[in-house]
């Protein structure tokens, strides 16, 4: 049996961060996926999946990931179901992502977002060498 999902969009809303009773972390967020065709009026529509990501990985998605982000994710699709208030079944099918990767950089994202980047804040640092990210054009790329 074959489980694979593969995701590119961007977060619709902040990532909700929340703890279980074990202490384990577990981020819900909604990812605003394009579709492949225009419709009718020839406008591309988009599909909005629920995704969760558990531990580690919910904890740095909640700390990168800001709305708006463009990122990818792998995971699968799970099925679970559970009582409401009024006594009725209700089931839900959503994207639990294993990882995830952020596709455009910080700044970026400031500038899609149309919001100010302040000069005297100095940038997060997503790697565990200590170095800064690399600032490359597309000029550069030999493809």
């Amino acid at each position: 049996m074959i489980n694979n999902v593969t995701l590119v969009g961007r977060i619709t809303k902040e990532p909700e961060l929340r703890y279980t009773q074990q202490n384990k972390a577990v981020a819900s967020f909604t990812l605003a996926v394009n579709r492949q065709f225009k419709n009718a009026n020839g406008e591309r529509e988009a599909d909005f999946i629920n995704c969760v990501i558990w531990r580690q990985q919910a904890e740095n998605l909640s700390n990168f990931a800001k709305k708006g982000a463009l990122i990818g994710i792998t995971g699968r699709i799970q099925t679970r179901n559970y009582e409401n208030q009024q006594g009725q079944k209700v089931y839900v099918t959503e994207v639990v992502a294993d990882n995830f990767q952020m596709l455009e950089s910080n700044k970026s994202q400031g500038q899609q977002d149309n919001k100010p980047q302040t000069q005297n804040k100095k940038p997060q640092n997503n790697d565990s060498f200590g170095s800064d990210p690399m600032e490359i054009s597309d000029d550069d790329l030999p493809f």
